[in-house]
């Protein structure tokens, strides 16, 4: 595999979304369109969307909805739960995003109306009225999935699969763990949110074990036969935390999906009918679109289906669903995806109110996992809507992913990379200017409340 060159990485950020305002939407291309539109979810292909609406035309009036005042960036958390990053390096607010003519609302969508095309927030007043419906809610935790577990549960057992609180009490609990103690993590099957993710946390738990708690042990159960970047992942354990790591996929005689846990012991039972206690158990549970999807009737079972030339809903007009809530074929839940995703609407959202011609989206995607200090290892690919059997798809096209046995200086190219993505994305999203990656576990403040002032009346 190739390293990236500068020119590469200028391509990725026009495809991939590096720019939250990429220049390729120029104001003068879609006319003087205007019309109101609001985005429900502040992560990244929310912000990603609303950015580009308004700098591309400020006629258009955008509303975001999003009930946290901070946002803290589920993809990089693990690098926070290692020791290689501060909390505060991975939260951002949105007082740049309203200095851009953004109207943000920091309130939780309670109901949307397709028919009348309104929405309904939480504390009441006016419903939000809108032309074009933008959806990028995340997901939501299928506790019910998981005999014992639940939201209450979350705060003894954490997943951490949302950031916020939850990653905080995760690194918090690693913290407080007595040297020799058993951290066990559980993965749910496909799909849910950031396909690579835990094993780059099992990595990212380890090296915080090795270093801080050598004599403990990190026990993984996977409901999976096979993962993302498996080779990669498996050489990391062997090399970097042979004595410390245990990972265990399912097969044909063992099924290693949690089956049930018990808060008040720690213990986590497995269905293979193993049992273990654990000082500190991370449950990732199975997962579903955000749950105001659900509410606007765009699911079809946990996911919600899109026309994958611009992700409209393929079940509601003039509404539009992107993200991890999605279902994308073969393109990965991840941040990235996101952010292409949200350029493609936001570009066809202005065609259509400007009754321009509509152009199929083209879509990228790169996931990094850090695996060991400055070594991340890749995957990723393009992905173009194509029809097959009548039936449109996204078709990949150029994957590419990191192999076993690549140089250091490799894969520290490819983790100055990461870093690079992660500082432009959050600068263009949020406005953020860089923050001491330093970790000070001491010092570091708990996440913000999840609500924060009333909304505005509109």
């Amino acid at each position: 595999m190739s390293s990236l060159t500068r020119r590469d990485f200028t391509r990725l950020a026009a495809v991939g979304g590096l720019a939250a305002t990429a220049p390729f939407l120029s104001k003068h291309s879609f006319g003087q369109a205007a019309g109101k539109v609001v985005v429900i979810g502040g992560g990244p292909g929310g912000v990603t969307v609303a950015n580009r609406l308004k700098a591309a035309n400020a006629a258009i009036d955008v509303t975001l909805v999003e009930p946290k005042q901070k946002y803290t960036t589920c993809f990089y958390s693990n690098l926070y739960l290692g020791g290689f990053r501060s909390f505060q390096s991975i939260t951002h607010d949105y007082s740049v995003v309203r200095k851009r003519g953004i109207n943000v609302i920091s309130d939780k969508a309670v109901a949307v109306d397709t028919t009348a095309k309104t929405v309904t927030l939480e504390r009441g007043g006016a419903a939000l009225a809108y032309d074009r419906l933008v959806l990028a809610p995340g997901i939501d935790m299928k506790f019910d999935s998981v005999e014992g577990y639940s939201a209450d549960a979350a705060e003894i057992m954490p997943h951490a699969w949302q950031g916020g609180p939850q990653t905080w009490l995760l690194k918090q609990k690693l913290l407080a763990l007595s040297d020799g103690e058993i951290v066990v993590m559980t993965v749910p099957g496909n799909p849910y949110r950031c396909p690579p993710g835990p094993y780059e946390r099992a990595c990212m738990i380890a090296h915080f074990l090795k270093t801080r708690k050598p004599k403990s042990k990190l026990l993984v159960f996977d409901a999976k036969k096979t993962i993302s970047k498996q080779a990669v992942f498996e050489e990391a354990f062997s090399e970097f935390y042979k004595d410390i790591i245990e990972f265990n996929l399912t097969n044909e005689i063992d099924d290693f999906a949690v089956q049930r846990v018990d808060v008040s012991t720690g213990d986590v039972f497995l269905k293979s009918g193993r049992k273990e206690r654990a000082a500190v158990a991370n449950i990732i549970p199975p997962q579903k679109a955000g749950v105001i999807a659900a509410m606007a009737g765009v699911t079809e079972g946990d996911w919600c289906p899109v026309h994958p030339e611009n992700f409209t809903s393929a079940k509601v007009k003039d509404v539009y669903v992107l993200g991890d809530a999605a279902i994308a074929a073969d393109m990965p839940k991840s941040a990235f995806t996101a952010v292409s995703q949200a350029g493609v609407v936001a570009e066809d959202i202005i065609a259509d109110l400007s009754s321009k011609p509509r152009v199929a989206g083209k879509y990228r995607n790169t996931c990094w996992s850090m695996v060991a200090p400055d070594n991340s290892a890749k995957i990723g690919g393009d992905y173009i809507p194509a029809m097959k059997d009548g039936k449109a798809f996204l078709e990949v096209h150029d994957p590419f992913v990191s192999k076993p046995g690549e140089s250091g200086d490799l894969r520290r190219e490819t983790y100055n990379e990461s870093a690079g993505w992660y500082a432009s994305l959050v600068a263009d999203l949020y406005g953020t200017e860089p923050k001491s990656a330093e970790p000070d576990d001491a010092a570091e403040p708990a996440a913000a409340p999840a609500v924060a002032a009333p909304a505005p009346k509109r």
